[in-house]
């Protein structure tokens, strides 16, 4: 689906090169597209799990990105792990369980640790089907806008295998362990309306609505002052795993780092002048 963002990318040494993928940044908005329609964007089988971890550690180490969007190229968002792969017991499904095991924790699990020390917000505009690795992909992300025609599922145990990507750590934490739980002990396909009502996405869209609404969503966030929105992104993350005190103390330094920022005047002043601030990420 095209954008109507341009899709020139600023040269830097940092850029990542990607084989299964495109990436694009205006305005602070970084949008990573999977390549792969001839296998309906599976992650394994590709190069996209290289792709993803590369990606998200530039946005990390990339100033001028603020938000980052991933969506798929094709008819589908992702349909996760390549099955005819696990038929075959090639690619990353071959050999030993202790082989197998290794490939899991070196390939398909880098995208979730990955994703989940990313400190730029990260969209997911999920396109068509999202299956298996594929929705975890979906739910690792921090906002998820969803085309009518998105299809979800968990469907790892119809395969006989569980969500070795760490998808039963994630699901839970979105919808609460019960219907996490029904979901991946079903397997089941959720449409889009009912991915919505579960709090699974936060909006559902005409297709042709999904790319400029993520964008739209993406810029509004990106108009934000850069560093405060990255300290916002790390205390969002931590405060999951932090006790009470210990996460006060993270957020008074946060806060004194923020108040010296020359955007925090901007904002300030911008607010008391009643005009549109001007933020340099300093």
């Amino acid at each position: 689906m095209e954008t109507k963002m341009k899709t020139d990318m600023k040269q830097s040494p940092m850029v990542p090169k990607l084989e299964d993928a495109t990436l694009s940044l205006e305005n602070r908005v970084a949008i990573f597209t999977m390549q792969r329609d001839d296998v309906r964007n599976a992650l394994t089988g590709t190069a996209l799990i290289d792709d993803i971890v590369k990606t998200v550690h530039w946005a990390n180490c990339e100033p001028d990105v603020s938000v980052l969007i991933i969506t798929g190229g094709g008819s589908a968002f992702s349909s996760g792990g390549n099955v005819k792969a696990m038929y075959d017991r090639s690619d990353s499904f071959h050999g030993t369980a202790i082989e197998v095991q290794d490939q899991y924790r070196r390939g398909i699990q880098q995208i979730p640790l990955a994703l989940h020390s990313a400190e730029i917000p990260v969209i997911a505009a999920v396109n068509g089907a999202a299956i298996g690795a594929g929705f975890d992909l979906a739910c690792m992300c921090d906002i998820r806008i969803a085309s009518n025609r998105a299809k979800i599922s968990e469907a790892f145990i119809n395969l006989g295998i569980i969500p070795g990507d760490g998808g039963a750590w994630f699901m839970q934490r979105l919808i609460g362990y019960q219907k996490a739980a029904e979901l991946t002990f079903t397997g089941r396909l959720v449409s889009a309306d009912e991915a919505l009502k579960l709090g699974l996405f936060l909006e559902v869209v005409e297709p042709d609505a999904l790319m400029p609404r993520a964008c739209e969503l993406a810029m509004q966030i990106a108009a934000k002052p850069p560093l405060t929105l990255r300290f916002t992104k790390r205390l969002m993350k931590l405060a999951q795993r932090s006790e009470l005190p210990d996460f006060l103390d993270l957020c008074a330094c946060f806060q004194g780092m923020s108040h010296n920022t020359s955007d925090h005047l901007e904002a300030v002043g911008a607010f008391i002048e009643k005009r549109k601030p001007s933020f340099k990420g300093e």
